[in-house]
């Protein structure tokens, strides 16, 4: 039974990562994400996933924490790009300003 309410949990967590994922691809900036928050929302999942190694636990459930793991990841590279539109948006206003 704790590994099914674990499962449910990481479930509920996980389905809201790819909706994560895409509300910052298609806003197109970094100014409401905060790559600390995802680096250590990265690190629990890491340390989920060890956890698990270290006292044998392997079952579906930890695939589900590598699934959530992997799809919470993609939001490092978003944060990145999106970044980078924010400081051509922010060079393009100042080339108009100026």
């Amino acid at each position: 039974m704790p590994e099914i309410l674990e499962t449910a949990m990481l479930v509920c967590f996980g389905l809201s990562w790819p909706i994560s994922v895409v509300k910052n691809i298609r806003a197109k900036t970094a100014r409401n994400m905060s790559l600390r928050f995802i680096l250590l929302i990265i690190a629990g999942y890491v340390a989920g996933i060890f956890a698990k190694i270290i006292t044998g636990g392997f079952s579906y459930v930890l695939a589900v924490y590598i699934l959530n793991l992997a799809i919470v990841s993609l939001n490092v590279p978003v944060y990145f790009v999106n970044k980078n539109y924010d400081r051509a948006v922010s060079a393009a206003a100042r080339r108009r300003i100026a």
